[in-house]
Order: structure tokens, then C-alpha cells, then sequence
């Protein structure tokens, strides 16, 4: 009998209904062009290693650090793993999302924390789910204009001390109390303030500040919209946890360093998210979002995470010359957006087509598919899309669908549901997965897939390195 999540993307229709508002791509150029000839100044970029904390739940054994802390352990530990030389390293990039207002270009202080030079540049970028990955491609674009030969890019998150803001009101009552002098006028500044009944906290939201709406609201009419039901959606978490349970036991996730943290005796050595559970008690949870009603819940939603990774690019020739065996090249990218309203969440729908049109590649010649899980719902959406004629004609301006990735192919490894997902971290843990199940399952390309706040997408065209 057919699982429910193989029906939903074998017999997937899109309602006409679905989306009003037509969709302005805005990407690179769909011109084809050979994965061995990539628009990089002629030079040949490699993923020399990559490497991560563990991602743990927030509030856990990563509750008392610092985002720079994080990353500066996955940096420390990709030199330990490589052996680089620090003075090799021109520059350091890293993405996060939620920035810690101590150490804003959070780069340059986990890359000084690290013992890189003064200077060696470090700088921080955001975009939001898909912050490490414009780290990775903003590394590239320094590669390919030919300002450095090796680099690193990574990314960071720690959910477990967001900054908190007091409100906007009391905020300005604080800078105007400094310039109010005597302790009656400043009292006077106080109660009138208070008198206006002002906010008292600002709370960080996944939410999106153009529409107003949570990310899980707009996830749960998105699975309404494609008629992905809960039980699909329960049954591709299910799938997500136990392949990366599996992955976990067989000793496959070996980008994951073991990280003895301050105060806490035993070594962190494994993410502590993956949890195989069954439909029977993942269908007793409530709906998260849209009550009572909705369908996305905890147990198919990734959930908020610390964790750091980072990584090691160079050129062919740079990489050589050091004496790297390189895991991968990485090949042609793009980024997408659309609607953030009704499409926010569809990036990997519109990223998949344009980046296999870069590369010259259709989707049979993809071994591996690496896509990022925000939310179970969103992942077969996604596929639903992809393999419908109706939204690549109305929807993409294209002549047919790209067509459904092979799950056989697709996430062997577990994903963000349940392996975490700190924000600014997982494109590093994305690209380095491709390259390592390239590897393992003897493939020669990999497609890495990311939607991100905004209506913004990523995809990546990843290249297994030669085995001579």
C-alpha cells in the first residue's frame, strides 16, 4: 500500500485557486551553462571540509553561551579537522539571524576568539534561513574576483538567549533620563511614562515583518492551500527523525564535533533533537498556529536550536597546492523571491528549476537532494508544486514542471526537522551533507534547496570531487 506522503507527490494537483497575485522572480539569468564551467572567473571553487557543533534544543546545554562562543568552537574545530594554517585563511564570512547586540559582526569576533590574525577580515551577513549559505556564496563571489584563495564561510544561532528588548516608550524614557537632571524632573519623566501605559518587552518573532504573520500560520494555509493533510505531514516528520536517527547510529553525520562545553561534565557529541517517535503519538499533539483546526504541531515543525558550523573554500589549484583532497566543487547557485504572503515558503519550488537550467542538468542526473525542512508541510508543498504543470504555468512562467525529486534520493540523512535548525547555520550543514552523501552513496551531484523569510530561496548545485 502507498504511503500517504508518496501519494501526496505522485497524484499531486494544484487548486486554481491557490495564489492570486501573479509572481515576479527576481534571480540570476537563466542562460545554461556546464557545472565544469562555472561563472567564477574561470576558477574552480572546492568545499575542502565542513564541520558543526552539535544542534541542540534551545534552552539546553548550550542555554549559558554566547552566539561568538559557538562559533568560535565550529572554527576552532575546522582547523583542528583540516590543519590549516591560519595565516592560508584571506577571509572569514559567517550568517546569522538574531543578532547579539555585544558582538554584532559576530565573524570577526569568533574568528579573533579563534587565534586568526587581526588581520585577517571577518564580516556577518543575514538572510535569514539561508544566512550561511549567502555566507558560502558571498565567499565564492571573493574567490572568483580574485580578492582571496581561501576562505571560510559558516553560520550561527543561539536561540537560547535572544535579546529582549524593553519598549519603545520606556526605551526613550531611559535616553532622556539621562539628560533630565534632578531626581524630581526624572521621576516626573518616569510616571508620566508610565502613565501612558507603554509596552514593557519586545520579544524577538519568527514572524515576518511586511505581513505581520508567523511563519507557522503562513506554513499552515500553505498545506491548505496544496491539501497536504496532517497525517502526510505527520508521516514525513516520522521519515525525517528516523533517517537522521539512523545517520546518527551509523556514524554518518561526521561533520558533527564533539564539544566539551564550560560547567557541564559530559562532552557534547551528537544533536539531541532526533527523536523517533510514532504517528499514534505524534497525532495527539494540538495544532500549534491556526487552533484548533490547523495541521502543522510541534512534531512537524522544525524546532529552535543553537549550533554553529563552518567551512573550508579555496580554489582547485589553492587546495591542491596545500595538499587537500577536496570533498566537492560547488557549482552554480541562485536566489529567488516571491510573494512573502502566499508564497513564502515556496523557494525551493522556484530556486530547483532556474539552478539546474544554470548548471545544463536535468533533475534525473541529480544523485543527492539536500532541501532544507522548515516544516514537513512545507516540504511537500514544495514537491506538490514541482510537480504541477498548472503552477509552473501560472505561477513561474514556465512551459511545464521541473518535476518531483526521487525521494529514494532525498534527505537520506534526516533534515532540519529533526536534526535542528539554527537559523544562521544550516546552509553550511546543507552543503557539507550534499558533499559527504555524494561520497557515501557514489553520486556526482547534488542539489541543496533552501526557502528562507522574505519569500526568498536558494538552490546550489554541489559536485563530488574526482576519486583519483
Amino acid at each position: 500500500m502507498a504511503s500517504p506522503v508518496l501519494s501526496a507527490v505522485k497524484y499531486a494537483n494544484v487548486t486554481k485557486g491557490f495564489l492570486r497575485d501573479a509572481v515576479r522572480c527576481v534571480s540570476t539569468t537563466s542562460s545554461l551553462q556546464s557545472p565544469r564551467r562555472p561563472k567564477t572567473g574561470g576558477k574552480n571553487i572546492v568545499l575542502v571540509e565542513g564541520v558543526r557543533t552539535p544542534f541542540l534544543q534551545s534552552g539546553t546545554t548550550y542555554k549559558d553561551l554566547m552566539p561568538h562562543d559557538l562559533a568560535r568552537t565550529a572554527l576552532k574545530g575546522l582547523l583542528k579537522r583540516t590543519d590549516v594554517n591560519k595565516s592560508d585563511v584571506e577571509y572569514v564570512v559567517f550568517g546569522t539571524v538574531i543578532q547579539e547586540v555585544n558582538t554584532s559582526n559576530v565573524a570577526r569576533e569568533a574568528s579573533l576568539g579563534a587565534g586568526f590574525s587581526q588581520k585577517t577580515p571577518a564580516h556577518t551577513v543575514t538572510q535569514a534561513c539561508i544566512s550561511s549559505n549567502q555566507a558560502i556564496t558571498t565567499c565564492i563571489g571573493l574567490i572568483a574576483s580574485g580578492q582571496a584563495d581561501a576562505v571560510i564561510a559558516g553560520g550561527v544561532e543561539t536561540m537560547s538567549d535572544v535579546p529582549i528588548r524593553w519598549g519603545r516608550k520606556l526605551r526613550q524614557m531611559a535616553l532622556k533620563m539621562n539628560r533630565t537632571k534632578g531626581v524630581q524632573n526624572q521621576l516626573s519623566l518616569l510616571f508620566r511614562t508610565l502613565a501612558s501605559k507603554p509596552a514593557l518587552l519586545e520579544i524577538p518573532a519568527v514572524a515576518e515583518f511586511s505581513t505581520g504573520e508567523v511563519m507557522g500560520h503562513s506554513a499552515d494555509r500553505l498545506c491548505a492551500a496544496f491539501g497536504i493533510s496532517r497525517i502526510e505531514q505527520d508521516e514525513y516528520a516520522l521519515r525525517s527523525h528516523s533517517k537522521a536517527h539512523w545517520a546518527s547510529e551509523k556514524g554518518l553525520l561526521s561533520d558533527v564535533l564533539p564539544y566539551k562545553v564550560p560547567g557541564v561534565a559530559d562532552t557534547v557529541v551528537k544533536d539531541n533533537g532526533i527523536r523517533p517517535s510514532t504517528i499514534e503519538q505524534m497525532s495527539k499533539l494540538k495544532a500549534a498556529f491556526i487552533k484548533p483546526h490547523g495541521t502543522i504541531t510541534a512534531a512537524n515543525s522544525s524546532f529552535l536550536t543553537d549550533g554553529a558550523s563552518a567551512c573550508l573554500l579555496m580554489t582547485e589549484e589553492k587546495a591542491l597546492e596545500l595538499g587537500y583532497k577536496p570533498k566537492a566543487y560547488l557549482r552554480e547557485f541562485v536566489y529567488v523571491s516571491q510573494d512573502p504572503k502566499d508564497q513564502l515558503l515556496l523557494g525551493p519550488a522556484y530556486a530547483t528549476p532556474k539552478v539546474l537550467e544554470r548548471a545544463g542538468l536535468a533533475m534525473s542526473d541529480i544523485s543527492v537532494f539536500e532541501f532544507h525542512e522548515a516544516f514537513a508541510g512545507q516540504i511537500l508543498a514544495n514537491l506538490k508544486a514541482m510537480d504541477s504543470d498548472y503552477f509552473a504555468k501560472t505561477y513561474m512562467n514556465r512551459t511545464e514542471k521541473v518535476g518531483t525529486p526521487d525521494l529514494s534520493k532525498f534527505n537520506l540523512w534526516g533534515g532540519s526537522l529533526s536534526i535542528g535548525h539554527p537559523f544562521g547555520a544550516t546552509g553550511v550543514r546543507l552543503i557539507t551533507t550534499a558533499a559527504n552523501r555524494l561520497a557515501d552513496e557514489d553520486g556526482q551531484f547534488a542539489l541543496v534547496a533552501a526557502c528562507a523569510a522574505g519569500g526568498i530561496g536558494h538552490g546550489m548545485i554541489v559536485e563530488r570531487y574526482p576519486q583519483k
